[in-house]
């Protein structure tokens, strides 16, 4: 990371620290004045509980949209140390299942028996996966399926490359059955706070790609509205 970035996001993580700050003084008050009318006997009393509970919940999308921010705006030096990315794709479907289940959402798993270790930030990587399950999840509001597969592509000799290789990569996909993006949405789907979900905060995916150029790997999408999406991500063996 770039010195002048780094600063600039050390110093937006200070700022949204002390926002967080005010907001847990804030979120602290109104959950007292919800206590004070927890039994409300008049109508004033009850539409001063209803906008108190409207008010919590703006606090609290607040805190959710400030952790979501700080995770993006501090992606900087990874913990990266040779890992089998099967073994967490597998950690990731189990963690998922849950949820999916909840959802309606069957998950099928397609990864190659043969997948080189790869150094990665487990963590970092887990939460980019997190953010591609839960997309897809939103994507499939009546349930359908979540595909997952990872292959090896092998460096081969290549006529023309600088150094006669093509790197070694590993290619992991994910691809749902939902409702699909049609082209002026699949433009901006990487903007951070570009959100067409009430209540998102619209940095799930754009901390996704940042984690996956952290590691060196590209990340792209392919969608049709009404017969899903795909995301594919390429991370390079070394």
């Amino acid at each position: 990371m770039n010195e002048p970035y780094a600063a600039l996001a050390e110093s937006a993580g200070g700022f949204i620290h002390e926002i967080k700050n005010h907001l847990s003084t804030l979120g602290l008050n109104l959950q007292l004045l919800a206590e004070d009318f927890h039994d409300p006997q008049s109508h004033r009393e009850r539409r001063a509980l209803a906008r108190v509970q409207k008010l919590q919940g703006e606090c609290q999308r607040l805190v959710d949209v400030a952790n979501d921010f700080l995770r993006f705006a501090r992606i900087q030096e990874l913990d990266r140390r040779p890992a089998d990315i099967g073994k967490i794709i597998e950690e990731m479907i189990d963690f998922f299942s849950p949820t999916a289940r909840t959802a309606n959402i069957e998950i099928k798993s397609f990864v190659a028996g043969d997948l080189p270790l790869i150094p990665l930030d487990r963590d970092l990587f887990k939460q980019a996966l997190l953010n591609l399950m839960l997309n897809a999840e939103q994507a499939m509001p009546s349930g359908g399926e979540l595909t997952i597969q990872a292959t090896h592509e092998p460096g081969e000799k290549r006529q023309g490359s600088e150094d006669g290789n093509h790197k070694s990569l590993v290619c992991l996909s994910l691809i749902d059955t939902g409702k699909g993006m049609p082209a002026g949405v699949l433009a901006r789907v990487f903007e951070p706070f570009f959100s067409t979900r009430p209540g998102g905060t619209g940095l799930g995916l754009p901390t996704t790609r940042k984690i996956i150029d952290a590691h060196g790997g590209d990340i792209e999408v392919q969608s049709e509205v009404g017969r899903g999406t795909k995301f594919t991500i390429r991370l390079p063996v070394n």
